[in-house]
């Protein structure tokens, strides 16, 4: 029975044996054979970095040809595509490492959950399944048995933890899963202080890379603090106070200090002066004084160093610009000699750079009414800073002109001409003045023309009136006239080879080649500027001028700058070019009879009119009488007191208008005119007579019978009309010029030379000709020589020495002797003053 129980027993395990293993094995084939998405994913990514690294090491890099072939356009787009793709890589590292430590610091944030417990858990239930389900060997078939050894061959099997997902050939992965991670992070409390990682470099081993970060020290910023404060209370007990200096000593301070910063600044000056090319780092040290921070001393430092510093860069500055270097200049070796030059020309233009920007911010920080932080120097000592540097801009624009920076000084001097300051407007004038005189090139003169151009319309044409007057100082006339005759003269050429060859013989060849090529070489050795760019910028120049006196003539005709303008058309109207001659005489001679002009502008208007007639203007057939008309009219609003410059306009008009168009004037003109000029020599001062009677003898000398006003005996019929403002109608043949003896009993010797001359007919010899002093010179020269602007006589007077008194050694010769003795004897007694009663006589009247 019992071996029946028995038997029926193991008969029921093996069948349930032989039901539930075949089970399990295809379990564990079917896991074995099943693989992790994640491990793909992870080969996926590597074979893909593998094939962009691969990609990217197999491009060649350019040969040298190549290179050359390739356009210099190409290179930049590739230059920029390249800058490009390095800030999106950098972009996208910074991004991720901004991720990676967010995750960090969430990571550490969180409160750990205890997966190891759960883990342990699952893993005992199943076990406990599995040694419920498990039979004993006993109970197994030969082929169940059998199945198991072969099994547990493999060391997989056996140390495999079944509880695992993972199949069994699966290799060890680089990167561990995110559980493991996540249960390598060290667990801290949330109540402890985030900490800051700093990312380092990471290292990378057969296990692959390892990221490597570090905390980031935290400063005690508290105990800092305290410990500042500690040793600062320690050092304001430890310090002492101040000595407090007497008004005495602090000036003997202030001069001490004073001569050591002179004695500095004069070492240093004379260093540079000495050895220039050697001395930029002392040249910077003085600039450096520039920024002096004693209150006491800074304002003199500062104007001594300003003033030092322009001597210096006058001195030493070279007579050419310096340009920069190339790249291939600086890649090319050179001698030590040129590269010293080099050195030192390079330093020269950046302390010079520096200068000039110091001197500008200090006119900036005075114009602005604005004080530095230091608080170093007070506005009021602003103003001497700001003069001193305007002075020093000037001279580095008259003295440099050809140097680097030229035209950034030209755009800081030319506003300050319209500035409020008289003394800063004026040294701008004067300085702007000199560059127009002395510039025989044209390349300054444009560069402050243009400027000037550019301000006057900038601000809406409301500048002072000097601002263009400075045009009046251009050397454009000069140049223009001497390139006119030049132009005119038949230019030299050479001969070509052919006209050698057919005109001269083998000997005189040679000569003529020899004669050309010295010609040529003294034409280099002279360095001249070409005449033809000469004219070109004089052109140019010219341009800008005329433009913007036609806007002013245009836009702004009751303005103060007109007659600037006026006097700018006069000297430059025969320039004009002829196109714009009759719109130019319309716009004057409605200028004139609008009467809204002063009467210096009228006379500025009818000298333009007729420069512009006496030019080319020539060849129009323009009759010009209303200009006359109008000076006849007004020669008696001449002023006749000391401010008399306007007589030196009219005498230029008077000049163009007969002396040089005497063909064009009638008889009868030229007879109204030598009265009214007459008439009006007996009310002016004696310069201006002087002037207006040698204007009469160029009369008398230009036009035939004008001496018929010399006799009494009329000439025609009718009266003289002496109101009458027609010239040609007044009837002036039939008067006298009764006012020449009048002159002749002038106070002045010249006046009077001149009456007596113009008598006598204005003979050019004999007894009543002028000396070759007075004969010789222009009338305008005349009225110039014998003004009295500055309280001067010419000819001098001569000085009347007053007679000499008869001197006596004994005064009371002649006195009697008693009397000598009644006189000593009255000044040797004392004088007793007795009180005066004035009612003595009042009081004695009232008793009787």
């Amino acid at each position: 029975m019992e071996s029946g129980a028995g038997g029926s027993q193991r008969k029921q395990g093996e069948c349930a044996a032989g039901g539930r293993w075949p089970e399990a094995v295809a379990l564990y084939q079917t896991l074995l054979a099943f693989p992790c998405a994640e491990e793909e994913r992870h080969r996926e990514g590597r074979r893909q970095c593998f094939r962009a690294r691969r990609r990217k090491n197999t491009k060649r890099v350019p040969s040298f040809r190549k290179l050359l072939r390739t356009s210099k356009i190409k290179l930049d787009n590739k230059l920029k595509n390249k800058q490009y793709k390095q800030q999106s890589a950098a972009k996208k590292y910074r991004k991720e490492q901004k991720k990676l430590r967010e995750a960090v610091r969430d990571a550490i944030a969180r409160k750990p959950f205890p997966l190891e417990e759960c883990k342990k858990k699952q893993v005992a239930e199943r076990r406990e399944e599995e040694e419920e389900d498990a039979l004993p060997l006993d109970m197994m078939d030969e082929d169940d048995l059998k199945l198991m050894e072969d099994l547990a061959q493999k060391a997989s099997f056996l140390t495999r933890d079944l509880s695992s997902d993972e199949p069994v050939h699966i290799k060890k992965r680089k990167h561990e899963s995110v559980i493991d991670k996540y249960e390598k992070v060290p667990r801290r409390m949330q109540t402890e202080p985030e900490k800051e990682l700093i990312h380092l470099l990471p290292i990378k081993d057969k296990g692959g890379i390892i990221p490597q970060t570090m905390e980031k020290p935290v400063l005690n910023v508290a105990q800092d603090e305290e410990d500042t404060e500690e040793m600062e209370e320690g050092e304001d007990f430890n310090e002492e106070p101040l000595p407090v200096l007497t008004p005495e000593e602090m000036a003997a301070q202030r001069r001490q200090k004073l001569q050591e910063r002179k004695t500095h600044i004069a070492a240093l000056a004379s260093a540079i002066l000495s050895e220039p090319d050697s001395s930029i780092k002392k040249l910077k040290e003085l600039r450096a004084m520039l920024m002096e921070q004693d209150p006491n001393v800074a304002v003199i430092v500062r104007k001594l160093v300003m003033v030092s510093l322009m001597e210096i860069f006058k001195d030493i500055v070279p007579s050419y610009k310096i340009r920069p270097l190339t790249e291939a200049e600086k890649a090319t070796k050179v001698k030590k000699e040129t590269q010293k030059l080099r050195e030192f020309e390079e330093g020269l233009v950046s302390q010079y750079k520096f200068y000039l920007e110091n001197l500008e911010q200090t006119i900036k920080d005075w114009k602005q009414r604005k004080l530095k932080k230091s608080n170093v120097i007070s506005l009021k000592a602003y103003k001497g800073l700001a003069e001193i540097a305007v002075k020093c801009l000037c001279e580095l624009l008259v003295a440099l002109p050809h140097f680097n920076f030229h035209n950034n000084i030209i755009v800081l001097i030319v506003p300050l001409m319209n500035d409020t300051s008289k003394m800063i407007s004026e040294m701008c004038f004067e300085a702007v003045k000199k560059l127009f005189k002395q510039d025989k090139l044209g390349y300054a003169s444009l560069g402050v023309v243009k400027v000037i151009s550019g301000l006057v319309r900038g601000r809406n044409y409301v500048v002072r009136p000097e601002v263009l007057k400075v045009f009046l100082h251009l050397r454009i006339k000069e140049v223009e006239l001497q390139k006119d005759s030049e132009d005119i003269a038949p230019k030299k050429k050479y001969m070509t080879y052919k006209e050698k060859r057919k005109n001269l013989s083998r000997m005189q060849r040679k000569w003529k080649k020899a004669e050309e090529k010295l010609e040529r070489e003294l034409l280099e050795a002279e360095a001249s500027e070409s005449k033809e760019k000469k004219l070109k910028l004089h052109t140019e120049t010219l341009n800008i001028v005329f433009v913007t006196y036609f806007r002013i003539l245009k836009k702004a005709q009751k303005s103060p700058l007109l007659p600037a303008v006026l006097e700018g058309l006069a000297k430059f109207a025969h320039l004009i070019n002829v196109e714009f001659f009759d719109d130019l005489l319309i716009v004057l001679h409605s200028l004139i009879a609008s009467g809204d002009l002063s009467y210096r502008e009228s006379l500025h208007c009818i000298l333009s009119a007729f420069y512009i007639l006496s030019g080319q203007g020539d060849v129009l057939n323009i009759d010009p009488m209303k200009f006359y008309t109008h000076l006849y009219k007004t020669l008696f609003s001449l002023h006749a007191g000391r401010t008399n410059d306007d007589v030196g306009i009219v005498l230029q008009c008077l000049d163009v208008m007969f002396a040089k168009r005497r063909k064009q004037v009638s008889h009868q003109r030229a007879l109204a005119f030598l009265k009214r000029l007459s008439t009006l020599a007996l009310h002016v001062l004696p310069n201006s007579s002087v002037g207006i009677l040698a204007t009469n003898r160029v009369f008398m000398q230009t036009f035939p019978k004008m001496d018929l006003l010399l006799d009494n005996d009329s000439q025609g019929s009718g009266v003289y009309l002496p109101e009458l403002e027609e010239p040609e109608h007044c009837n002036a043949q039939n008067t006298a010029l009764w006012e020449m003896h009048l002159l002749q009993r002038h106070y002045h010797p010249t006046v009077q030379k001149f009456a007596a001359h113009l008598i006598a007919g204005a003979p050019t010899e004999g007894s009543g000709a002028l000396s070759l002093d007075l004969s010789q010179r222009h009338a305008t020269e005349l009225f110039e020589a014998y003004s009295m602007r500055g309280m001067t006589f010419n000819p001098p007077v001569a000085s009347v020495t007053p007679r000499r008194k008869d001197t006596f050694s004994h005064m009371d010769s002649f006195i009697d002797e008693e009397l000598n003795k009644q006189l000593q004897q009255h000044i040797s007694e004392t004088v007793v003053h007795n009180p005066l009663d004035f009612a003595k006589h009042l009081k004695e009247s009232s008793l009787l």
